[in-house]
């Protein structure tokens, strides 16, 4: 029987683990926490991401492993992928995890990005700001998530609180300041490509934030035909470029019929968990069928679907179950304030059923707010 090892143990690999069962195969997970919720379904090994005596007992026990987390540092990807395959491989992660690194490489394959400048100084930040303009926003290169290690900077005044606040991370993992994008739509491109270089995506999502995080996603987005391929094009030139194996996801501004490359998530994504019962292959099965060899599965859509994150504590269940479409998912996570605890999938045969079932939901739960911009998409 293969054993799946998952450097990182969050909802993602949980899962992961519960998609992978049918498939008949073990995992092992690896996390810096005993409490990770992934650890409830699969045997945990807790360390260090760069504890070597950790990482070599992880690698004994497993015959291929890839990640949930893009935060493992990518030096201890490598030092596993010496010893056992590791997919995607380190280079993806190594570059997804710095902004800069990531906005080039999005530049030297023609993908349009929003403009952007390195810093290292607070000279550097004066010097771009009056070249990008404001707003703009000063970032991390590394680590931040989630809306974190951000300062949005409305104008020149703004810069000495931005690097107040962020410009001692100027040496330790760098800054980078990018254009603020105006954008209409913030859509994502949820694809993944096998060990053979078989290439699929599943339909185009359109996704809404609160504070940064992902609140709703939808899908298929409502947009044309020529717009979606051109997404879809460049989720493929980005995966043939990195030799990418397994999903990742591919986040999008849309602003005056226009994508700009916001970011690059290489692992499965929040964007597509809606695919678990809103596609013919989950995100999470078919990762796993890349980072095996095996073949990949249909992307197909079955009806409409919509995600709603549930973030700080569970909501009750029974809005959501009480519809014929409403499926649940409880991550098994303590109550935190700013935690993605779990998610609710709504599916239906037509926009105009789905608007209706949000509706309903929304109500029964007072968060009429978070499906009123999904409803106005599909009534639109």
């Amino acid at each position: 029987m293969t054993t799946v090892g998952i450097l990182g143990g969050g909802q993602l690999a949980r899962m992961m683990a519960l998609s992978g069962a049918p498939l008949g195969l073990r995992f092992l997970v690896m996390d810096t926490v005993a409490d990770a919720c992934a650890g409830q379904f699969a045997p945990l090994i807790v360390g260090d991401w760069r504890d070597e005596a950790a990482l070599g007992e992880f690698a004994s026990k497993v015959d291929v492993a890839t990640f949930d987390f893009e935060n493992v540092p990518a030096e201890s990807a490598q030092w596993l992928a010496d010893r056992v395959p590791v997919f995607p491989q380190p280079r993806a992660l190594a570059i997804a995890q710095d902004r800069l690194a990531e906005k080039t490489l999005f530049r030297e394959l023609d993908i349009p990005v929003p403009e952007f400048a390195a810093i290292a100084t607070r000279e550097d930040l004066d010097n771009a700001i009056a070249k990008l303009g404001t707003p703009c926003i000063l970032k991390t290169r590394r680590l931040g998530y989630d809306g974190k290690g951000q300062f949005r900077i409305k104008t020149p005044a703004d810069a000495a609180a931005a690097w107040e606040a962020l410009g001692a991370q100027a040496v330790t993992v760098g800054l980078i300041l990018e254009g603020f994008v105006a954008f209409e739509r913030e859509l994502s491109v949820v694809a993944v490509r096998g060990r053979d270089g078989e290439f699929r995506t599943w339909p185009l999502t359109e996704n809404w934030h609160v504070d940064g995080v992902l609140s709703a996603s939808l899908a298929p987005a409502k947009v044309d035909a020529a717009l979606a391929q051109t997404a879809f094009a460049h989720a493929k030139k980005l995966a043939e470029a990195l030799d990418y194996v397994g999903v990742f996801a591919l986040e999008l501004f849309c602003r005056d019929g226009v994508l700009l490359a916001n970011e690059l998530a290489p692992r499965v994504h929040n964007s597509g968990h809606w695919t678990i019962e809103g596609s013919e292959t989950s995100q999470f099965q078919n990762h796993l069928r890349a980072v095996l060899g095996l073949p990949l599965g249909d992307t197909r859509m079955v009806g409409m679907a919509c995600m709603l994150n549930w973030i700080g504590a569970m909501p009750d269940a029974n809005a959501v179950l009480a519809e014929a479409g409403g499926h649940w998912h409880d991550y098994g996570k303590e109550p935190r304030s700013g935690r993605k605890v779990g998610h609710a999938t709504l599916r239906a045969d037509s926009a105009a059923d789905l608007a209706a079932t949000l509706e309903r939901v929304g109500v029964a739960l007072g968060r009429e707010a978070q499906v009123a911009p999904v409803i106005a998409s599909l009534r639109g």
